[in-house]
């Protein structure tokens, strides 16, 4: 099922894609999904980011390949840090290049969104507490990363975590091709099961920490390929059985 969030009328809601329609829904969609009986051609909506996260809580160097290209190794257990929601934008929408930084790089990402509250999650739970999936780029002004000895405000600005187009709920998410494109060239193209910390280890460790609430969004990772972003570029971040997130770089 197609989970999405949308514009219409001046209206923020969720719903669900089907053949090029949208189904709106009562309320959020985490606890029960019950459609209010309208349809809207798709085409008629803008949609949205399609979660409202509290937190992104990313990994880094979780492919060994790209761990391999940053020349920085690998850590043993999952390397977390946070996305503030305020970086979150959707489909189609604008990336800000900030005239603080001068390297702005792209890394598409299997984003895993939360659908329950949840602690101290064991292994034999993680399917009960994960909605679905979704695409993302865990956009980095690299230089700002590297010099500032901690990742907070090189990946933390404004737009920074695009997200969409939709979040996919019956997926088994374990060995789902992923590519990155700019301006039409593939620049990444991996596998999810080449991540070195699969999805329940994830989970597992993440909530160990933190509680994790519904539509909270786990990057899992970047595979290797990562590279530079200039205003005017397009970026698409696609994985297979979910869709294209589609982003446009712009000036500040």
């Amino acid at each position: 099922m197609k989970i999405c969030r949308f514009s219409y009328e001046n209206r923020s809601e969720y719903g669900i894609i089907e053949g090029g329609m949208i189904y709106p829904v009562n309320g959020l969609p985490y606890d029960k999904i019950e459609k209010d009986g309208r349809c809207i051609p798709l085409e008629s909506v803008r949609l949205l980011a399609p979660c409202e996260p509290t937190k992104i809580v990313a990994i880094g160097k979780n492919y060994a390949a790209h761990a391999a290209e940053m020349k920085e190794g690998q850590p043993e257990e999952p390397l977390l840090f946070l996305k503030p929601n305020t970086c979150v934008v959707g489909h189609e929408d604008e990336v800000v290049y900030p005239s603080l930084s001068k390297r702005l790089d792209y890394e598409g990402e299997l984003g895993v969104v939360i659908g329950k509250k949840c602690r101290n999650v064991t292994p034999e739970q993680v399917n009960d507490v994960i909605f679905g999936y979704t695409c993302l780029n865990d956009v980095t002004a690299r230089d700002i990363q590297k010099g500032d000895m901690q990742w907070t405000r090189g990946k933390g600005f404004d737009t920074f975590c695009p997200i969409g187009p939709h979040i996919e709920t019956e997926l088994d998410a374990s060995c789902l091709k992923i590519e990155t494109r700019l301006n039409g060239e593939t620049k990444q193209s991996s596998f999810t099961n080449m991540m070195t910390h699969d999805i329940a280890k994830q989970i597992c460790y993440i909530t160990q920490v933190m509680t994790l609430l519904p539509g909270d969004v786990i990057a899992t990772g970047t595979p290797e390929g990562i590279g530079s972003m200039q205003i005017g570029d397009v970026v698409e971040v696609e994985l297979e059985g979910i869709g294209v997130l589609r982003n446009h770089i712009v000036g500040d």
